[in-house]
Formats: C-alpha cells, sequence, structure tokens
C-alpha cells in the first residue's frame, strides 16, 4: 500500500474513532435540552433531574462505563469494544427517543452514559496508536473538533426543532441513534490496533493494573487527574451558570442564546485547527499549555471583576473557548495516551476519566448551593479551578513532542 493510501486510513480510522467524542458532547448537550422538558411533562423535582443528569453521559455514568471499558479494551482488543458498545449506546437512546415513563428516562441516560465511557479510552487509544509519530497530536486534535461539533449540531437541530416541543428533542435523540449505528457498520470494517496486537503476542510478561499505581505510572496519573480534573469542574459547571450568563446580559431569546453557545464551540474548533493540531506535534508542549491556562485563567476572572455586560460575557466566551482548544482536554486526551504502556494504556485513561467524570457528578450536587450564595462566588471558585489546573500542568506536563510511543516506553522503563 502506498504511503498516501496509509495515510488516508489513517485519518479515516482517526475520524471514525473520534466520533466518539461527537456523540459523547451531543448527547450531554441533547439530553440537557430533553430534560427541561420532560421535567415539565412528568413533573420531576428538581433533585430527580439532578440526580439524572449527574448519572448520564456528563459524569458518573460515563465514568463507571470508562472504567469498565478502559479494562476490557485492553484485554478484549480495542476494536471489541469501539464496535459493540455503540449498539448500547444506541439502545440507550432508543429508549430516550421512545421514553412515555420516567422510569424509561433514568434508564436510557444511564445506559448511554455507561456506553458512552466506555468509548472513549477505546478511540482515544486506538488514534493514539494509529497515528503517525510525528502527526500524534494532529490526530487528537481532530477527535476534539468533533468533541466541539456534537453540541454546535445539536444545539441547532434544537433550535430548529423548537416548535415541536418533545417531538423535537427525540428527533435530535433519533439522529444520534443512526449515527451509532453508522459507526457500528463502519468500524467493523477496521482493523484492530497493531500495536494491541504485538503487545499480546510479546513475549515479555504483561504488567499488572497494579503497577499503574506506583512510581511513574502512579505520577502520571495524579498529574492528569489533577490537571484535566480541576479542569473539568469548571467545564462541568459552566453549563450550569452559562445560560444565567446570557440571561443577564439581555441574551434572553432562544436563538440568541443557542447563536452565542454555537459561537463559543466554533471559536473552540477554531483553536483547536489553528493552534492545537498545527503546534502540539512541534513546539514545547508544556508552554503551549501554560498560555491556554493564563488565557483560561483571565477570561474567568473578568466574571468574577466585572459587571456582567455584553462586552465582558463575550470576551469571556472567546477567551475561554480560544484558551480550551489547545489547554487541558485536547492535552488530556493526547497526554493520558502517551504516558502508559500499550497493555495499559486503555486501563489507564479509563481510570483517570471515570475519577474525573465521578469528582464532576458529586461536585454537581453542590453547584446549586453554590450559586445561591451570589455568582460572583461561583465565579471566584471556578476562577480557582483554572488556576490549580494550570498550576498543576505546569509543573507536571510531559515533553512527549516529536517521539514516538516506543521511544515514549523505553524512556519510562528507564526512568
Amino acid at each position: 500500500m502506498s504511503e498516501q493510501a496509509v495515510e488516508r486510513d489513517n485519518w479515516s480510522e482517526t475520524i471514525l474513532a473520534g466520533l466518539a467524542n461527537y456523540i459523547d458532547a451531543g448527547s450531554i448537550v441533547a439530553g440537557a435540552a430533553a430534560l427541561a422538558l420532560w421535567q415539565e411533562s412528568y413533573n420531576l423535582s428538581n433533585d430527580f433531574v439532578g440526580l439524572i443528569a449527574a448519572f448520564g453521559p456528563n459524569a458518573i455514568g460515563a465514568g463507571v462505563g470508562a472504567l469498565i471499558g478502559g479494562r476490557l479494551c485492553d484485554k478484549l482488543g480495542r476494536k471489541k469494544i469501539y464496535q459493540w458498545d455503540m449498539l448500547i449506546y444506541a439502545a440507550g437512546m432508543l429508549l430516550l427517543v421512545f421514553a412515555v415513563a420516567p422510569w424509561m428516562i433514568v434508564t436510557g441516560f444511564l445506559i448511554v452514559g455507561l456506553a458512552v465511557g466506555a468509548d472513549i479510552p477505546a478511540s482515544w487509544s486506538l488514534i493514539a496508536e494509529q497515528a503517525p509519530d510525528k502527526s500524534r497530536g494532529k490526530h487528537s486534535g481532530v477527535a476534539q473538533v468533533l468533541w466541539y461539533l456534537g453540541p454546535v449540531v445539536v444545539l441547532l437541530m434544537s433550535l430548529a426543532l423548537t416548535s415541536l416541543g418533545e417531538l423535537g428533542a427525540r428527533i435530535v435523540f433519533a439522529h444520534l441513534v443512526v449515527i451509532a449505528l453508522g459507526l457500528t457498520l463502519l468500524r467493523s470494517r477496521m482493523d484492530e490496533s497493531r500495536r494491541w496486537v504485538e503487545a499480546q503476542q510479546s513475549e515479555h510478561p504483561r504488567p499488572k493494573v497494579s503497577t499503574l499505581f506506583k512510581g511513574k505510572h502512579l505520577a502520571s496519573i495524579l498529574g492528569l487527574v489533577g490537571m484535566y480534573g480541576f479542569w473539568n469542574l469548571w467545564a462541568g459547571t459552566n453549563g450550569f451558570f452559562f445560560p444565567y450568563i446570557l440571561r443577564t446580559v439581555g441574551a434572553a431569546t432562544q436563538a440568541q442564546s443557542v447563536a452565542i453557545q454555537a459561537l463559543s464551540f466554533f471559536v473552540g474548533m477554531v483553536s483547536i485547527y489553528l493552534v492545537f493540531m498545527k503546534l502540539a506535534d512541534k513546539v514545547n508542549q508544556r508552554w503551549l499549555f501554560i498560555v491556554s491556562a493564563v488565557i483560561q485563567v483571565i477570561g474567568m476572572a473578568l466574571l468574577a471583576l466585572f459587571p456582567l455586560t455584553i462586552p465582558i460575557a463575550l470576551l469571556y466566551v472567546v477567551l475561554l473557548q480560544f484558551g480550551g482548544g489547545f489547554g487541558a482536554q485536547s492535552f488530556f486526551q493526547l497526554w493520558s495516551a502517551e504516558q502508559f504502556p500499550t497493555a495499559l494504556r486503555a486501563t489507564a485513561q479509563g481510570v483517570c476519566f471515570a475519577v474525573v467524570r465521578i469528582a464532576l457528578g458529586v461536585f454537581s450536587f453542590f453547584v446549586p448551593m453554590l450559586n445561591a450564595t451570589g455568582f460572583t462566588n461561583l465565579a471566584w471558585i471556578l476562577t480557582g479551578f483554572l488556576i490549580m489546573s494550570g498550576l498543576i500542568g505546569a509543573l507536571w506536563a510531559p515533553r512527549n513532542e516529536g517521539k514516538s510511543l516506543d521511544q515514549l516506553e523505553a524512556e519510562r522503563r528507564t526512568a
């Protein structure tokens, strides 16, 4: 096969694997919109809605799914997990499409959360293992672009279907079912990760899971969870208070709200493409992360220091999303794949992702209480989260740019 054909295959496999991010983020946004409608239809309490959200694709459900799926992925193979979990996801989504009772909503969201979580370590491992050594960051960036694209499509669909009420929400869920079924078919034609196959055939003894919690592997887990975990507390909470920002600055209509949210995700996609995908494989990754962290801290601090006006809100959106495009989430996907051996890569990613998402689920219960103390207080707390993420990343961030996975594994064995 020619070099160009191999490169085309690499990109197509990256996109098929990266669509897990589209489905993850799309599920979160679609679920948030539908829950508001179902709360009114079924007279669901705020606590009940909060419980559904906490155990869905945004938090605990995805975390538990990643923990289970990551381990199975290293034992059974990337292909087996990332192919079949989409069928489980589709089953959960179909429950939401045809939901006529609260138990169907709860069960559907839980299944969707578990399936989405299981797909993340499988997909991220595959992307890193299949990508050319000099383009691993670029390939990871494609998956992050798809993560931002999911909410944009769902937001625009929701806006166009607003007049249909619950039916509109069911149509949005149905489009995710179609994508999941299409992915199952297309992924069935993909090859298993060559690196995973070689690791299974290796004569060297496979490392035990317990080694992840010792020495350099434990340091990597703590660095990744700290850097991404504090950032994710900001990101998860942002979904709660962002509608407040839009109402406060006068963008009260549904169209204005969707437009500003879509703009925020678009800025993120531009940042990923122009900065992360262009530079992550070439420049000092630690400094790239630090620049991102500083930009985001400045953007968040604006809300704590100044009155909420349209210019401040727009500046906040641009700074947070531009900085975020080449920041914690993009580097978490990349570094969590690079810092561990092939035989434990997905397991380690699952552990990290589980801790982060479960922590967000627990914290989510306290967000309404914190918001009740005053928006400025919440803004300072979230600024603190971004500062902590930036400090941990600045102190811990690895220098992996331009290195092969084999080289990185050899370095860690001799460290």
